[in-house]
């Protein structure tokens, strides 16, 4: 995880406003990758005493529109962020835990923007995500039966 120096460089190498909330969410997600907003107000919260629900809200949203965090959001599950940004990378899901983990494009750099017919878009970006069974869930399942 970053130091807290490095969390005030990011802030200030995207022109936001040092603040002890923005800190605290920016280290929150750095520590605990595809975490839930709950989880990130729980996190603060233990770091700073008290903080609303919606100031948590209004500092995800602005580190999202800053570029500094990405918010993903798989169907079925609620919103969660995460820190690593700006590589196009993907997920895969447990469909019986829910766990999220980080799945690199298999090919090159940026494969997944190679759209079959792309519209007439100038398409950057390309979500994926991957569903499964984690190991720990396909043990479980395995050893019942």
């Amino acid at each position: 995880m970053p130091s807290s120096t490095d969390l005030e460089q990011l802030l200030r190498e995207h022109r936001l406003r040092v603040t002890r909330p923005r800190l605290a969410v920016l280290g929150a997600v750095h520590a605990s990758p595809h975490t839930s907003t709950d989880a990130v107000i729980e996190a603060v919260r233990g770091e700073l005493g008290v903080v609303s629900h919606q100031a948590v809200y209004d500092v995800l949203r602005a580190l999202t529109t800053a570029g500094l965090l990405r918010r993903i959001q798989p169907a079925g599950s609620v919103a969660r962020y995460e820190a690593r940004v700006g590589d196009n990378h993907h997920h895969v899901v447990c469909r019986t835990c829910g766990a999220i983990a980080d799945v690199d494009c298999a090919v090159s750099a940026t494969p997944c923007l190679t759209a079959s017919d792309d519209q007439g878009f100038v398409i950057d970006e390309a979500e994926v995500t991957y569903w499964g069974t984690c190991a720990t869930c396909a043990q479980v399942a395995q050893a019942a039966r």
